[in-house]
């Protein structure tokens, strides 16, 4: 009778055992499968964040298809052009070839993709190249990109200053004939800083290392006279 008993305790005692056993391996399982759904859905998590902000910008009205520059004109021969509106030597470029530029837009010759980097955030104390970027952004929006650029170029502030304030951006905006208050929200609201980003970002990857850039059908015109400029263009169109 002892001996019964005591069998059936050690059959007990096992049984009990290898219930705890699938108990532990079944909530091993669970928490195994806990973890994973919880990775994956990081992982998408990640993926959509990263997607989002790879393309979470709005560029502005004329931008090109990967919307890092600014198109004017419908030539055959395409220039682009790499500036950062508080860079010095962009005002000389302006100064020297943009009458040139002008000329051979309105003769059908190029098509021309501004592309305005912020380059020299570190020579502002307020980031001005990429306010005056997002700003450019906001005045292709009012139909006034160009105009706006050069009124920038005419009044650009010295390198290592505050920059132009918001205010005085708007003030020129209205100078080319923007709407005042259309223009001077989407400027204080930054609307097309995101967009600044993008352009700089992709103009970094193009290995542009410096500006300005102007490239003539993807060839890079090193002394950036009206001459060779001219010549650049004439040889790219034939």
């Amino acid at each position: 009778m002892s001996s019964r008993k005591g069998r059936k305790d050690a059959a007990r005692v096992v049984r009990e055992q290898m219930a705890r056993e699938r108990r532990r391996k079944r909530t091993l399982w669970i928490s195994v499968g806990a973890v994973a759904v919880l990775v994956i859905a990081g992982l998408i998590g990640w993926s959509i964040q990263s997607s989002r902000k790879s393309g979470e910008f709005t560029a502005p009205p004329g931008a090109n298809p990967s919307g890092n520059g600014i198109v004017v004109g419908t030539g055959p021969v395409t220039m682009d052009i790499y500036e950062d509106y508080l860079c010095p030597a962009c005002k000389q470029f302006e100064q020297t070839s943009g009458a040139t530029i002008d000329k051979l837009i309105s003769d059908g010759k190029v098509r021309v993709v501004y592309h305005p980097v912020a380059y020299l955030n570190r020579f502002s104390s307020t980031e001005y190249s990429t306010r005056a970027s997002s700003a450019s952004g906001c005045a292709a929006e009012g139909g006034k990109f160009t105009e706006f650029g050069k009124a920038l170029f005419e009044k650009q502030p010295p390198e290592n200053s505050a920059g132009l304030s918001n205010d005085e951006l708007i003030d020129i905006g209205a100078g080319v004939g923007l709407n005042r208050d259309t223009f001077g929200t989407c400027v204080r609201d930054a609307k097309f800083k995101p967009w600044t980003t993008h352009v700089t970002e992709e103009a970094t990857r193009a290995n542009v290392t410096g500006t300005p850039t102007i490239l003539v059908d993807g060839k890079q015109v090193k002394e950036w006279t009206p001459e060779n400029i001219t010549a650049a263009v004439e040889a790219a169109g034939r």
